[in-house]
């Protein structure tokens, strides 16, 4: 097992966000998180991550057999994890190509990302090249498991298409383990997750292999039919 996580409950400003949340990913696969806004799931992806804003009132996180709960985001990184941010930060006066010099641990082959290395980090640049200079970033860190949030929110489907390839590509096809987070869905109709879970208020209240199932049962009842017709955990 690859990364385990154990009844974790999160607290942010005296409010319980994550109330006893389990999650198993094995090296190599790829899993999708699904949920409404506000149901819990970049909170998920940033203390997995490290953030000290989310502070781990009970439960463990565990990667690659050892218990990280309370490893710095520093650590966790050189441990290989790495998170593609929902809205990364500007950095002004720094160019891609100069971060990557600093952080890159592989060449970066894809023709489709080398326009955006001149640029400056996230300074005027669309929201479809945002998310590819996020992917790029990502890519160049070599990581054994990444997590991506929302990396499909605010792009049109042709962009959606053009991310889902490089991640299929560069990421799933190298055996990387991924947590793909999304609302949407969109994305999924270019990608085949090995499981898709489902966050509600706090809790992943299910899990399946059958994600087009579980996309045609959210879009037609909602996020609360799920508690009903798919897999508990």
């Amino acid at each position: 097992m690859l990364l385990e996580i154990k009844n974790l409950k999160v607290r942010a400003e005296r409010q319980e966000i994550l109330k006893g949340v389990n999650l198993k990913i094995k090296k190599g696969e790829f899993h999708v998180l699904l949920g409404p806004n506000g149901s819990g799931k970049t909170v998920l992806a940033q203390t997995i991550l490290g953030n000290p804003k989310y502070k781990v009132r009970q439960g463990k996180i565990i990667f690659e057999k050892k218990n990280i709960t309370k490893l710095s985001p520093e650590k966790r990184a050189k441990l290989g994890m790495a998170l593609a941010w929902q809205n990364p930060p500007k950095i002004k006066g720094v160019k891609l190509s100069q971060l990557l010099d600093k952080i890159s641990k592989r060449k970066i082959e894809l023709e489709e990302l080398k326009s955006l290395l001149e640029k400056e980090i996230n300074v005027n640049l669309s929201g479809g090249e945002k998310k590819l200079s996020e992917l790029l970033q990502v890519l160049s860190l070599n990581p054994k498991f990444v997590i991506f949030d929302e990396i499909d929110s605010g792009l049109d489907i042709k962009r959606i298409e053009k991310v889902a390839e490089i991640i299929k590509k560069e990421f799933i096809k190298n055996k990387v383990s991924v947590l793909l987070i999304t609302h949407r869905g969109e994305i999924l109709n270019f990608l085949k997750p090995d499981f898709v879970e489902v966050m509600v208020d706090g809790k992943i209240i299910c899990k399946s292999q059958n994600f087009k199932e579980v996309l045609k049962t959210i879009k037609k009842y909602g996020y609360e039919k799920c508690r009903k017709c798919i897999q508990k955990i």
